[in-house]
């Protein structure tokens, strides 16, 4: 069901007020683009916070105009005016009331028309109308005029709140230099197609993702990833849209549409992070419907009862302790500081370069105790290297390695392009007759000599003897045959991330107590590289399947929380499969990306490290937050009902302690990762 509320004014001219159920959802960052997979939870918000349409003055003025009122009054009071008595004194009072209470009065009538009563509009409402009844005008005043100002306070801390996720609109360029008919044109990055190229001038960001064409580059991506050192990148590497050109000029060679770029994305699930609501939240939700309707018929309790058991009853006394009880029972604090304190966690998240798909999954991570994950792109950089070359028989190294890469060049398999990146002085003759005999290799004619590339299946098919020492490489090895006779091969190895052992051991203490290694590389590889991780338990040589059963027999035990940790497309079934999916964004697949509920937009995996400790934060200032809202509203509450407290405290206990809440919750974003 649409609604459009009236509201009592935010910090930024637009309105912040609304029912109970609304005001849980209102974090919700505003739609920056359209996402088919974002959920309808049967609201329309539009709140803006942004500076534009009002200024700051404008804003402050019906609070500004009531308190200036409200202190006069007190002050005429206090020194017994003579003229300020009767309906002077009440009229004074009642147009400091206007400004900061008829909107909270037009917004309860609204609900009230609509069948929902018990909102805190209804209750503020009632409260100071009361307060006038029995004559207490400058309290009635002061309970309104602070709950606007507690309102104006909690706007500024959701904007604060949404200014880490607002401010990526800022990286998305809104120009493209594209080469058209031999020149450079200004167009719209909208325009620009794939396989289209790009430059870009110093001091510019990146309109779209793509490769670079250019020699090398220095790229800023500290908007993107949370990475203040600039990454350096050489031709061919990867350009993400929103990185900011640091030397010299560019260009890239596009992969993307504007709207698939890496910064689209993440503005996209960002944006729709709040639509997955936490379990706190929810619970919290279903509290307040059950909570407000009980508190307003024990204030009507309050009120009434004592006529039967108090000797001197009268009944304004008990009506002014009702009131103040109805005051104090406002859920404002749990209902706007819950998901506020979400909100601050999702955001001190992705400005780390981690994105949480919603805030159910930043529940979730902080519960994990069994950690899964893949090894090449995600503990390792997926980058193949010659790490060794023997040479056996009559010719050099250089000689060996310029038949292996003029052979190797006309393959596009990974292991190819790593010996393709060999450095050699000269130059790479043309290889000619090549033949690729399936699943072994390569077969073909450098200058007359027959050359044979693959491994040791190849060797056996042209019956060329290898030696018995191979059968104990555990890297991948290419083994090369040179007119029949076995010439020598190299290993190839994938380099581990430099942060891969470092967040294997921060695992461990953040009381992930079962690691677990599953890869569709060699087993040998495989255990190998957990065993300089300290991975206690790997497996490798599995197909996508495998990866999807081995997780499925570990989801058989209901006490094991399990994370999985992968890149590929290879990855998306475990993803989907486990109770968080966590992909590495920037070289990640797109498939990987869209199933996964966290993303790691550095590949650093010691980022999943940094999400634990930003969710587990997070879980404990909202928990602050409840027993803090709880446990003072519960002390005045009596204080109230025994008339102990008057309306001053009942105010505190109401917006003093959303305050606290608010301030507590934005604590979040502050802490240093």
């Amino acid at each position: 069901m649409k609604r459009n509320h009236r509201h009592i004014y935010d910090v930024n001219g637009k309105p912040i007020c609304c029912s109970l159920e609304e005001k849980i959802d209102r974090n919700t960052p505003p739609p920056l683009l359209k996402n088919k997979h974002s959920e309808d939870d049967g609201h329309n918000h539009s709140h803006d916070h942004s500076h534009k349409n009002k200024s700051n003055w404008k804003v402050y003025l019906p609070a500004i105009v009531s308190f200036i009122l409200l202190i006069s009054g007190i002050a005429l009071d206090y020194f017994d005016i003579a003229f300020f008595k009767g309906w002077i004194r009440i009229l004074w009072f009642g147009v400091a009331y206007i400004p900061v209470g008829l909107p909270v009065l037009k917004e309860a009538f609204e609900l009230l028309s609509k069948g929902q009563i018990f909102t805190e509009f209804f209750l503020m409402g009632i409260a100071t109308i009361g307060a006038f009844a029995i004559g207490e005008y400058p309290e009635g005043v002061a309970v309104m005029l602070f709950y606007a100002v507690g309102e104006l306070f909690q706007s500024a801390a959701v904007r604060r709140a949404k200014d880490n996720i607002t401010a990526l609109l800022d990286v998305r360029p809104k120009i493209a230099n594209v080469l058209r008919k031999n020149s450079f044109l200004e167009v719209n990055p909208n325009d620009v197609k794939v396989d289209e190229t790009i430059q870009i001038k110093v001091g510019e960001k990146v309109p779209l993702d793509g490769t670079l064409l250019s020699a090398k580059a220095s790229l800023n991506t500290a908007a993107l990833t949370g990475e203040s050192k600039p990454q350096s990148i050489v031709k061919g590497g990867n350009v993400l849209a929103g990185s900011i050109n640091m030397d010299g000029v560019i260009e890239v060679k596009t992969t993307k549409l504007f709207n698939d770029s890496s910064v689209s994305r993440i503005l996209e699930l960002v944006q729709n992070a709040n639509s997955k609501k936490a379990k706190t939240e929810l619970l919290i939700r279903r509290l307040a419907k059950v909570y407000t309707p009980i508190v307003v018929y024990l204030a009507i309790a309050v009120c009434f009862v004592p006529y039967f058991f108090v000797h001197d009853y009268v009944f304004s006394e008990w009506l002014y302790r009702a009131l103040i009880f109805l005051v104090i029972s406002c859920p404002c604090a749990l209902v706007i500081s819950i998901p506020l304190g979400y909100f601050g966690g999702l955001g001190a998240a992705s400005k780390n370069g981690i994105l949480f798909k919603g805030a159910t999954y930043m529940d979730k991570l902080k519960e994990v105790n069994t950690m899964v994950m893949d090894k090449t792109g995600t503990v390792t950089k997926g980058v193949f290297k010659i790490k060794d070359i023997e040479v056996i028989g009559n010719y050099s190294k250089e000689e060996f390695m310029t038949f292996l890469l003029a052979i190797e060049s006309k393959s596009t398999h990974p292991i190819a392009k790593a010996i393709s990146e060999y450095p050699l002085d000269n130059e790479v003759p043309e290889a000619t007759d090549i033949k690729e005999i399936a699943g072994k290799g390569l077969q073909g004619i450098i200058n007359g000599t027959q050359v044979v590339a693959g491994d040791k299946k190849l060797m056996s098919h042209f019956n060329i003897s290898t030696p018995k020492e191979i059968d104990s490489i555990v890297e991948s090895i290419v083994l090369v045959g040179i007119d029949n006779q076995f010439a020598g091969y190299v290993t190839i190895a994938d380099e581990l991330k430099e942060d891969a052992k470092a967040t294997i051991a921060a695992f461990k203490k953040e009381g992930i107590d079962l690691i677990i290694m599953l890869s569709g590389d060699k087993d040998s590889i495989t255990q190998q590289v957990a065993k300089e991780l300290g991975i206690s338990k790997a497996k490798g040589g599995l197909l996508p399947e495998d990866k999807l059963i081995e997780v499925e027999l570990l989801k058989q035990d209901i006490t094991k929380t399990i994370a999985f940790m992968g890149d590929g497309i290879n990855d998306a079934p475990v993803l989907a499969a486990s109770d968080v999916g966590i992909a590495m964004g920037a070289m990640g697949s797109d498939v990987a990306i869209e199933t996964a509920d966290v993303i790691i937009q550095t590949d650093q995996p010691s980022k999943v490290v940094t999400g634990i400790q930003i969710a587990k934060s997070t879980q404990k200032i909202i928990w602050q937050n409840v027993f803090l809202a709880f446990g003072i509203k519960i002390i005045v509450l009596v204080l109230g009902a025994g008339g102990l407290a008057t309306m001053w405290e009942a105010v505190f206990a109401d917006v003093g302690v959303a305050l606290l809440a608010i301030l507590n919750a934005v604590r979040v974003q502050k802490m240093k990762w």
